[in-house]
């Protein structure tokens, strides 16, 4: 029988021997350089060897690439099809945030920060900002991208739809960053109406959303029937689906009148989008 010793052994060869196929494939699927659009200066990556760079990105499993001022790949695609072109910072709709609320002088809390992309953005141009996630996984890697780029927003681990009790004063804010999260909920109108205990000022919310003909069912938040489309999600293991097997999309017009129903009186269509997966919106709510 082999010693301890031989087992940590053969452990450690085969995971060096692993983590350099991952890195073969990665170079093969994906270069690390070459790349001349939407590069960033990036404080602590720039100054990095292509070696030390090639292993940070085979540390963590990235889903999402940004580039550095030589050209650099810093992270990497999900997929061949899917985030699999550089991520630009920043995205269009916190410039469009940044205007509705003047965000130098507020604090931001962020929904869902995913990889940090957006964190960036928004801790760039807000005087504060305060992000969160329901994956452990996302939360560790928007530290790492947001310290290499030189930024330190506070960053925790979150699912909104749990007990936020011990959270509270966490999300007290002035503005909120909320893409991609609304249409993942399995109680969506809940998490609506709880927005305007916690968000003084607005929120910039882009979500998918059901047409009347395809709310066939049915759920009541507070004695009120709200019609839904079912959708089906991957559940926690599958990083771009919901924390549960299932999710609610909410029709438009229940979307802003429970924005209404909280506080935010003034909503905004900004834009109306017909993607792959569904009908989608972009819209500003405030209170003023």
């Amino acid at each position: 029988m082999r010693s301890l010793a031989e087992k940590l052994t053969l452990w450690l060869k085969s995971r060096h021997s692993l983590i350099n196929q991952k890195r073969l494939n990665i170079q093969h699927e994906l270069p690390l350089s070459g790349f001349n659009q939407h590069q960033n200066e990036i404080k602590f990556i720039d100054c990095l060897s292509d070696q030390d760079l090639q292993e940070l990105n085979d540390i963590l499993q990235w889903n999402c690439f940004v580039i550095d001022s030589h050209g650099r790949r810093f992270g990497n695609q999900a997929g061949h099809n899917k985030r699999n072109t550089p991520q630009i910072i920043p995205d269009k709709r916190i410039l469009l945030m940044n205007e509705y609320f003047n965000l130098a002088d507020k604090h931001v809390l962020e929904i869902g920060c995913f990889e940090g992309i957006h964190t960036i953005a928004l801790a760039k141009l807000a005087q504060q900002v305060t992000a969160f996630d329901a994956r452990i996984e996302n939360v560790v890697k928007t530290i790492v991208r947001c310290s290499l780029f030189g930024l330190h927003p506070t960053i925790f681990k979150l699912n909104i739809e749990e007990d936020c009790q011990n959270y509270q004063d966490l999300l007290k804010t002035d503005v909120m960053h909320h893409v991609g999260v609304l249409y993942h909920l399995k109680d969506p109108v809940q998490h609506l109406l709880d927005l305007g205990k916690y968000i003084r000022q607005g929120v910039m919310l882009d979500t998918h959303y059901a047409l009347d003909q395809d709310a066939t069912e049915t759920y009541e938040v507070n004695s009120k029937k709200y019609y839904y489309k079912r959708s089906q999600e991957g559940g926690y293991n599958d990083v771009f689906s919901g924390m549960y097997e299932l999710a609610k999309w909410l029709k438009l017009d229940d979307i802003v009148s429970l924005l209404n129903e909280t506080g935010f009186r003034k909503v905004e269509i900004i834009e109306h989008r017909n993607e792959r997966n569904g009908p989608r919106v972009l819209l500003i709510a405030s209170k003023d």
